[in-house]
């Protein structure tokens, strides 16, 4: 009789740690919200594919040169220095012009020489023709003294041309200005020698204006003789210039491997200066995207179709616009490229097939598919899945400034956040078991004592 009383003790111990642990057993919490880089996008400027494009540009002039002594010398005199506006014509260096006058003294006098010496042969020519007629000198003496005339006169050819260049290196030891403008650098200080063609001044010369940007290869075909760009200053805040692409370099450059673009600025540009920095938006070039394929056009018609009703605001934007998304945004749906869209209230992930026109290295144009307003995911699209909860966050740099990183997620009102498990909440849950456990260790033993 006591061991069947031992033994109802032993079952009923153990129905009561099964109930306690079927009582413990929590249901599982849903997945958290997952915060992902999206943004609102936009369609662009044109269509068919067809986006400005931005660059940094710098002012310059559309002709410039330096300016340098033809002759070597002592610099002895600067009268203009540097911003300084000059006319044609007007003098801005000197070098010392000793030798020059000195040499320009030696010709003249090596001209006079040349000249008395001619003028003695040919009176010496004139006497031996008339006794050669008389017969009174041998022929082979009046062939001397022809000869001697013909010497005579190139010498004084000779001395003549030395004059010119003396009197020309004689100017050119004072530096003339060759067109208005504006002096943009100094090379050469006062009392330095300086060598023939050594830079003394820049010059700016008064006229078109250009400004210059560098373009990558991947560019070159957005960009186009004639194309129109609108120009803005950071030193000119509220203003906006107009410019239209003026040459396109032929050649990359070695280094840097870009092309030089040049465009001229029209209208007024008196506020403008040299050597200013800002933005040029070069805008369409008018050149249409190619035609979509069937394939490609079906997948996005029937994307969109299937769309839920959570994106009827946007139903009334223009499929065919344009939009540029990074290159990152762009994921895969079959053969088809496709995005991931943030749908619903709930903040959804929804992939939905697109058309894309063009690709580059850094972004890619979506001509259908997508409409303005809808929220696009940038980032780390192989990291989500399809009905996904999410939180969209701003990029780390979007033009709004800095964000540290993503919030946290927000409950709805009226509901508590559940508080992080912890070692010491897990030892909690599991107290309540312990009590039973206890009594059946205690019961065993008790029992084995008997």
């Amino acid at each position: 009789m006591q061991r069947i009383i031992l033994g109802g003790s032993r079952i009923f111990a153990a129905v009561i740690v099964l109930a306690t642990a079927a009582c413990g057993h929590k249901a599982e919490a849903p997945p958290p919200v997952v915060p992902v880089v999206a943004l609102p996008v936009h369609p662009d400027g044109g269509n068919g594919g067809s986006e400005s494009v931005s660059y940094p540009v710098e002012v310059t002039a559309r002709y410039s040169n330096t300016m340098s002594f033809r002759v070597p010398g002592k610099l002895i005199k600067r009268n203009v220095r540097l911003g300084d506006s000059v006319k044609e014509g007007q003098v801005i260096a000197q070098l010392d012009p000793v030798d020059a006058q000195k040499q320009l003294a030696s010709a003249k006098a090596s001209l006079d020489a040349a000249e008395h010496r001619l003028v003695y042969a040919q009176q010496q020519l004139d006497r031996d023709k008339a006794q050669s007629e008389a017969n009174l000198i041998a022929a082979n003496q009046l062939e001397q003294t022809q000869d001697s005339y013909t010497a005579a006169l190139a010498g004084r050819d000779q001395a003549a041309a030395q004059l010119v260049v003396a009197r020309n290196n004689l100017e050119y030891n004072t530096l003339i200005a060759d067109h208005d403008g504006l002096i943009t650098s100094e090379n050469a200080d006062t009392g330095q020698v300086v060598a023939a063609g050594q830079a003394v001044y820049g010059l700016a010369w008064n006229g078109d204006t250009d400004v210059i940007l560098d373009a990558a290869e991947s560019y070159l075909g957005r960009i186009a003789i004639g194309q129109a760009a609108k120009i803005t200053f950071p030193a000119l805040p509220g203003r906006q210039y107009e410019a239209r692409v003026r040459e396109i370099a032929p050649a990359a450059d070695p280094q840097s491997r870009t092309f030089r673009v040049k465009l001229q600025m029209t209208g007024t540009v008196e506020s403008v200066r040299l050597g200013m920095t800002g933005d040029a938006t070069l805008l369409p070039a008018g050149a249409t995207a190619a035609a979509p394929t069937a394939d490609a056009t079906a997948t996005a018609a029937s994307a969109t179709k299937a769309d839920t009703g959570a994106n009827a605001p946007n139903a009334g934007g223009n499929a065919t616009s344009a939009f540029t998304l990074p290159a990152t945004a762009i994921f895969h749906q079959d053969n088809h490229p496709a995005v991931w869209v943030v749908t619903g209230n709930d903040s959804t992930l929804q992939l939905r097939a697109v058309q894309v026109s063009s690709y580059t290295d850094h972004s890619s144009v979506v001509t259908a598919g997508l409409h303005d307003g809808d929220i696009v995911v940038l980032a780390g699209v192989h990291t989500v899945y399809a009905g996904q909860h999410v939180k969209p966050v701003r990029p780390l740099f979007d033009g709004e400034g800095n964000v540290d990183g993503p919030a946290p997620a927000t409950p709805p009102p009226g509901a508590s956040r559940p508080a992080p498990a912890t070692p010491a909440a897990a030892t909690t849950a599991r107290a309540p078991a312990n009590p039973a456990a206890a009594r059946v260790a205690a019961t065993q033993s008790s029992a084995g004592a008997q």
